[in-house]
Formats: C-alpha cells, structure tokens, sequence
C-alpha cells in the first residue's frame, strides 16, 4: 500500500514539475520599469552630504595630537635605534648564562685568578681614588690578557680607536676656542677704541 502511494505522488510532481517548465517557456517575456511597477511615482530626492561641525572634543583630540606627534615621531627614532641594542644584549646575557650553565673545566680557576687580581688592585690602590679606579682595572685586565689573547687584543683595537678618536675631537675643539678667543679680543678693542674716539670728538 506504502509503495504505491510513493509511486503515485513521485508521477504527479514530475507531472507539475515538466507542465511548470512548459508554461514559463511559452511565454514571450516582456520588462518592466520601477516606475510602472509602483502605483506612486517617488520624487527625485537631491542628496548632500553636509559636514557635521567639531565639537569642542574633537578639536582638542585634533590639538593633542598635533603636539604629541613630534614626540612620538622622537620615541620611534629612539626605538628603532635602541631595540637593536637591547636585543644584542639580551642575546650576550642569553650566551652568557649557557656559557655559564656548562662551562669549560679551566673556567673557574681563570675567573679567581682575574678576580684575586682586582682585589689585589684595590690593595694596592689605597689612598686616592684614582689608584682605586686605576690598579683593579688595571690588573683585572692583565689577567684577563693573558687568558683571552685574542679577546683581549681586538678590545685593545676598539678601545685604542675610540680614545683616538676622542683625543681629535677634543684636539679640533681646543683649536677652535683658541683662533676664535683672539678674535674676539680684537672685536672687543675696536669697539673700545670707537667709543673712545667719539668721546674725544664730542668734547
């Protein structure tokens, strides 16, 4: 009883389903405007966009940010130039704490040579405050050189450059506040005798 049921209702929508086609086929087709669809017609409508006015919050937003932009400009600058050497830093402490962490079986005794050396320095360098700075370095760095050759001699390189270069530096500035001092000296005895001699011709 079920299938033939199911049999009957499957002919009789492929029956409707087939006529539909025909009958949308038949047809001519034939478009429409909006205007004739609608029974009333809508006005052209004559849109602008108007400007809303700032309120007196945006404008202060407007002028906080107007002055904070140098600033922030500034504080990029000075990211971008500082975070490589934060990173180069945190990379040296990272290297150093593994080095640390597993370290060479001549290590230990090296860094209490290095350091009985600088306290040895402050031993000696009892008295002023220059041979407290001068004789722990000093000798710190002695040890240091005769472990670490190699490292020892291109920190020599870098250091001997930039005291080089800063000897210049001071050098160029010395010169300069030395040609211009004289100068200055001569400006300030034509003036002097300018107003002596108007003060002779006014008697």
């Amino acid at each position: 009883m079920y299938k033939v049921g199911g049999v009957a209702g499957v002919t009789g929508t492929l029956g409707l389903i087939s006529a539909s086609v025909l009958a949308a086929d038949d047809k001519p087709r034939t478009t429409l405007s909006v205007d004739e669809l609608s029974l009333y017609t809508t006005p052209q409508q004559k849109i602008q966009y108007v400007e809303p006015e700032k309120g007196s919050v945006e404008e202060g937003v407007s002028t906080l940010r107007k002055l904070a932009e140098p600033y922030t400009t500034w504080c990029q600058g000075v990211y971008g130039t500082v975070k490589p050497k934060v990173d180069s830093t945190v990379q040296f402490g990272q290297n150093s704490y593994a080095y640390l962490k597993n370290p060479p079986p001549e290590f230990y005794p090296r860094a209490g040579i290095i350091g009985f050396a600088g306290i040895l320095g402050l031993f000696l360098g009892r008295g002023s405050r220059l041979k407290r700075l001068i004789y722990p370095t000093g000798l710190m760095a002695v040890g240091t050189s005769m472990y670490y050759p190699q490292e020892a001699v291109t920190i020599a390189k870098k250091t001997g450059d930039s005291i080089y270069d800063l000897a210049l530096q001071a050098y160029v500035t010395v010169e300069k506040l030395i040609k211009d001092k004289p100068a200055s000296n001569k400006s300030q005895q034509k003036d002097q005798a300018e107003t002596s001699s108007s003060g002779e011709t006014k008697a």
